[in-house]
């Protein structure tokens, strides 16, 4: 619900999703801290709305800094009434083509990054009785698709503690909303994400295709960051705001077909699934 002066902790706000919600907000008169890897990127993101947006530096990966971090906020605030878990990046290669190291750094910063700063935060919100909790996870943390296996994972990780999150914080006065674009024009697909070193031949035609099309065009993206971030703002200002909130065409097509899919699927195996029981 709509509330003055609130204070907002968004991770990762270097570009894209995470600076334009940063500017929205701040816009919007509340306050914003917003972190970022490296200390010579804080001027600037001070002077998107001087007085309101406030730059910090912090790798989600460090979870050491993570408590430091929300003291500070709170010695100066007093309060965190939204934290959006926005730091991530994309990992592209076939399943076999990852690295251990490879994965475990996508989940290190994709999941564990945004579950470290929302445990770190929760204890503050329960003390309150209020907060909202926002999840940017992506049309792939619902929907899988080749070449695009461990982001997927770390996104499909996300969701399920963000579910779980939503049932056991409800009672206590306390909101979680899962964010899930469609293809943004932001940096995501070009320089913020990686790709697996390995490379096999025999998956040219599933992965290889699927990231070709997705980095093919990156910075042609129908989505407006802008305008997602006028869409995140208004569930944030609901009294009922939704526990998923799908966000752009691709999205919801992507969506909805999996439920249609999945549905389908269930249907024709219903009966060997229900012979399973004890006579």
């Amino acid at each position: 619900m709509m509330k003055e002066n609130r204070i907002w902790l968004i991770t990762g706000v270097s570009g894209g999703l995470g600076r334009a919600l940063a500017l929205e907000a701040a816009k919007n008169g509340d306050i914003v801290y917003g972190t970022l890897r490296k200390e010579s990127q804080i001027p600037q993101f001070e002077q998107l709305v001087p007085g309101k947006t406030k730059g910090i530096r912090l790798d989600v990966t460090e979870h050491e800094r993570i408590e430091t971090v929300i003291a500070e906020l709170l010695a100066a605030e007093g309060q965190v009434d939204v934290l959006v878990n926005n730091a991530g990046y994309g990992l592209f290669g076939a399943i076999e083509e990852v690295s251990m190291e490879e994965a475990r750094q996508q989940m290190e910063v994709n999941f564990f990054g945004a579950l470290a700063v929302t445990q770190a935060v929760l204890p503050h919100m329960r003390k309150q009785k209020s907060g909202h909790i926002i999840q940017i996870s992506s049309m792939a943390g619902f929907r899988s698709n080749p070449g695009m296996g461990l982001y997927n994972a770390s996104k499909f990780a996300l969701e399920g503690f963000s579910e779980a999150l939503a049932l056991e914080t409800e009672p206590l006065g306390l909101h979680v909303t899962i964010v899930e674009p469609g293809p943004f024009r932001t940096s995501w697909a070009g320089s913020s994400s990686a790709k697996a070193e390995k490379g096999i031949d025999d998956y040219q035609n599933t992965a290889g295709a699927r990231i070709a099309t997705v980095t093919g065009y990156s910075g042609q993206q129908p989505g407006d960051p802008d305008k997602a971030a006028k869409a995140i703002l208004k569930a944030v200002n609901a009294e009922h705001p939704p526990l998923r909130l799908p966000l752009g065409r691709a999205a919801l097509e992507a969506i909805t077909s999996k439920l249609d899919a999945v549905k389908t699927n269930v249907s024709e195996w219903e009966q060997v699934s229900l012979n399973t029981n004890f006579d």
